[in-house]
Parts: C-alpha cells; sequence; structure tokens
C-alpha cells in the first residue's frame, strides 16, 4: 500500500535528536513558555522574515487570536465583515465566526483554487474591515493584488499560512506578505509537530505585544490580566521539535517539487485535470490536487491499486450542518471543485518507485 502520508517514515531520521529535546526540556523542569518556544519563536521569525512570531496551540487559534487582537487594538468592531475565499477549509470561516465578525464568501479561481482577487471589489461595503486570504494546499493567494486592493479599500490583510511553510513571493515569504499571518503545525503539515501547534508572525509591534497577553490568559505579567484572553501556548516539547525540524524545511519542500515535476509532466490521462504551478516557489504542494468529474470510480480505482487517496474538502464550508443559515447560497466553483478534487500521495520521503507507480496506474485509468 502506498500511503497518502507516511509520518512514521517523514519523522524516522529525527528521532534521536527529539529524544535528546525531551530529554533537555525533562532535565530543565520548565514545560509552558520556556526556553525552547523563545528559541522556536526567534527562528520561525527569521525564517518567514517577519519581526515577531507568537507561538499558539493551534492553527485555528493563531486565526482566531489576530481578529480579536485587532478587536482589542480598535481595528476591527465585532460585526465587521471579512471577505473569506468560499473554497477553503471550514477552520478559516470559524476563526472569523469565533470572533464576532462576519465572513463574506468570494468565489475561488477554478485553476488555482484560491480566491479570486478580481471578485473581491464588488462583496466590499462600508462594514468590511479585512480580507483572509488562504494559501491552499500550499500555493499563495495572490497577494499583489489582494493587497492592492485592501490599501485602496484601508483593509487589514490576514494570511492563513497553515498549508504554506516556506512558500514565497520572490524573496519575501508566506507569514511576511500581510499584515499578520496564521500558521498550523499539525502533524501532517510541510513543517509538522507531533500534536497540536500553531504561530502568527507579524511585523506590527502593538499587535504582538496584545497577542503575547492573549494567548496567555490575557496577561503581560502573571496574575496580572490586562484582556479577556485564552489559554493557547505552543508546547515546550513540541516547539523543541519544530526547532529540531525547522533548518530541514526547505529541503523537503524541494523533495515534494520534484516529484511534482514527475507527476505534471509524466500523468496523461484526459480524465483528469492536474493542478496549476507557474513553477515558482509560490507552492510548496502541501497537497497534490487533481480534478476528476467522477471521483469515487478514480478513488476506487486507486484503492484496488493499493494507492491511498484524501479528499480534501468533500463538501464546502457553506453546505456544512453548521452554518446551516448559509445552505440555501449558491458558488457554483466552489461546488465544482468540492465535488471533483482528490490528493494524490505526495511527501518528501516517496521513493522514485512509489512515485513511478502512481503514474502509472493512473495513466491506465
Amino acid at each position: 500500500m502506498i500511503k497518502f502520508l507516511d509520518l512514521h517514515k517523514i519523522n524516522l531520521p529525527y528521532q534521536a535528536a527529539f529524544q535528546e529535546k525531551m530529554q533537555q526540556v525533562l532535565n530543565k523542569g520548565w514545560f509552558v513558555l520556556g526556553d525552547e518556544v523563545k528559541a522556536f519563536e526567534s527562528n520561525f521569525a527569521q525564517y518567514c522574515g517577519a519581526k515577531y512570531c507568537i507561538g499558539v496551540g493551534n492553527g485555528l487559534d493563531a486565526m482566531v487570536l489576530i481578529f480579536k487582537a485587532y478587536i482589542e487594538l480598535g481595528k476591527l468592531q465585532k460585526g465587521d465583515e471579512v471577505i473569506v475565499p468560499a473554497n477553503t477549509y471550514i477552520a478559516s470561516i470559524l476563526a472569523v465566526l469565533q470572533a464576532d465578525l462576519v465572513p463574506v464568501l468570494v468565489e475561488p479561481k477554478l485553476e488555482t483554487y484560491n480566491l479570486n482577487p478580481d471578485l473581491i471589489a464588488e462583496k466590499i461595503t462600508s462594514k468590511t474591515k479585512a480580507i483572509l486570504a488562504v494559501h491552499l494546499y500550499g500555493q499563495l493567494a495572490e497577494m499583489n493584488k489582494i493587497n492592492a486592493i485592501a490599501k485602496q479599500h484601508n483593509l487589514l490583510v490576514i494570511e492563513d499560512s497553515a498549508q504554506a511553510h516556506g512558500a514565497a513571493m520572490g524573496e519575501v515569504k508566506a507569514g511576511n506578505l500581510s499584515n499578520a499571518a496564521a500558521f498550523s503545525f499539525y502533524p501532517g503539515k510541510n513543517l509538522g509537530s507531533l500534536g497540536d501547534a500553531g504561530a502568527i508572525t507579524t511585523n506590527d509591534d502593538a499587535l504582538a505585544k496584545v497577542l503575547f497577553a492573549l494567548r496567555n490568559y490575557g496577561s503581560e505579567q502573571k496574575y496580572y490580566n490586562e484582556f479577556i484572553g485564552v489559554n493557547s501556548r505552543l508546547d515546550e516539547l513540541q516547539a523543541a521539535f519544530l526547532t529540531v525540524k525547522l533548518p530541514h524545511l526547505d529541503k523537503e519542500n524541494e523533495a515534494r517539487k520534484s516529484i511534482v515535476k514527475r507527476y505534471l509532466t509524466e500523468i496523461k490521462n484526459d480524465k483528469i485535470t492536474l493542478p496549476y504551478w507557474d513553477g515558482s516557489d509560490n507552492h510548496v504542494f502541501h497537497l497534490f490536487v487533481i480534478r476528476t468529474e467522477n471521483r469515487q470510480a478514480l478513488q476506487d480505482y486507486l484503492k484496488q491499486n493499493d494507492i491511498e487517496t484524501l479528499i480534501h474538502y468533500p463538501v464546502p464550508p457553506h453546505q456544512q450542518k453548521a452554518l446551516s443559515q448559509w445552505n440555501s447560497l449558491s458558488f457554483p466553483i466552489t461546488e465544482k471543485i468540492h465535488q471533483e478534487v482528490l490528493s494524490l500521495p505526495l511527501s518528501p520521503v516517496m521513493t522514485e518507485e512509489e512515485v513511478g507507480y502512481v503514474i502509472q496506474i493512473l495513466n491506465q485509468y
């Protein structure tokens, strides 16, 4: 069986370093917001080219806290509207809702699956105060266009970079293309921890100050609380593990891209639509997502041939039971994407033989 993602194999090279780090943390006896978190925050900020990194519990919390911090700073108010791609993982929309803001859904481009900048202006009202740009599947949203629209309308821009660690536009990386960015280090991500973990990057001094407090009960000084905060701190052990893996991220992203180049040039089947990529660093291929009209038939065929696939994502946010107020809305492009997408196996530990086998079986379909 060719696994969709072999997390054991991905983390195997780091096991000795993980054990060493774990022993160091145990010996120190400091398990929350210690030296390991500080070290990772410093390293990851530097990696992204940002002034600050604030380690938090997970990617969803990272987004929620950005919005809540802007509310504390008076740059957002409850009830303000946030432009969000209709085609995204539901976490992007949950973050807006959990901060008591109003998501306004905008269709993506069919080729890139990302927010279509040409459709943003028509959705902007006097209540619109921010754009949440999602770098879906590891491909940067069209940040030049999005930032230009934001500047014109005086809007904040927040990146959902949960799937885009290391993606870059020229010299500028995800996490440094907006006012603030949210990252997830969920185990399956390009930079994955061994549990839940997340971070926020920003160059904004005032925002960072509020975020460092908000994640820790709203407290800058122990037992003195300035804000209605939460408990969402990057775990000391997870920070230590991430510090071990961060120096290898670019190399692992390159390994992904070398597989992608084979997929894009060697998969030849008119029943399959391959993803768009211009060959630049703007895509780190967290996922390799194809489209096909009869997805179930293709997925069943691949399973019969011992190839594991996943669907990212089977149900669009506006059709979810949890968001029943939107169930009557129509987003044809988003709906088409959700009906047709299928994610193929892709990871830095796939062998040439495994890649060749996936290509062969797809071409025989």
